[in-house]
């Protein structure tokens, strides 16, 4: 099933009449992970941005279920529905990773029973044991930070997870533990997409968007 259709989409800067890309038209299914490539200033990182709702193409439309993002509430579709990683983890480095989840869920507004015990299964889940769970994030190395990311992620359900460059500053073995996440997140039913200059990843992603620069 379709959960996000690009028609026809264009996009250009405010005050340009410069297209960055245009006729962009792709389906992205649940359960299947999608690389999207291409050079330095194709457009990569400008189209998660368009995914993510942070920004509204300029021709064209992109659906959620069959409903266009601009008739969404932006809040409530980056809260609920759109999980963000980013290659630089954007964690709050003072608190700890199990601290980090926690707000993301009082920021969604996600109800749990028990948000600490949530917190830690779902570090368990990306692989963090209790004891690096209950670090501060500046003592935990560059994967397990993006671990900790993806975690928070998690923590208010998304349906679309959505991430740029998340191996980028991490090792290939490291790479292969963050992919193997990604996979097992696609096979519980969530559709990922994934910026990428590298091309392992590309490789073990179900298919590969290729952005041309204009």
């Amino acid at each position: 099933m379709n959960i996000l259709t690009l028609q026809d989409v264009a996009y250009s800067y405010e005050g340009s009449k410069k297209k960055v890309f245009e006729h962009l038209s792709y389906e992205f299914e649940e359960g299947k992970i999608y690389a999207i490539v291409g050079r330095s200033g194709a457009g990569k990182t400008t189209l998660l941005s368009l995914l993510s709702g942070l920004d509204s193409p300029t021709e064209g439309s992109i659906l959620f279920k069959d409903k266009d993002i601009r008739r969404i509430d932006r809040y409530q579709y980056r809260s609920k529905y759109v999980g963000i990683i980013f290659q630089s983890f954007n964690l709050l480095p003072h608190l700890t990773a199990v601290e980090n989840v926690i707000l993301s869920m009082d920021v969604s507004g996600m109800k749990y029973k028990n948000k600490k015990e949530k917190a830690m299964e779902l570090l368990g889940k990306v692989g963090l044991s209790e004891d690096e769970a209950r670090r501060r994030v500046l003592k935990l190395s560059g994967g397990q930070q993006q671990r900790v990311a993806i975690a928070r992620t998690l923590s208010y359900e998304p349906e679309v997870i959505l991430a740029d460059e998340p191996t980028g500053n991490l090792d290939k073995e490291t790479e292969d533990e963050i992919m193997g996440i990604f996979h097992t997140l696609a096979q519980e039913g969530k559709c990922i997409i994934i910026v990428t200059h590298s091309q392992e990843v590309a490789q073990q992603a179900d298919e590969v968007k290729k952005l041309s620069c204009k």
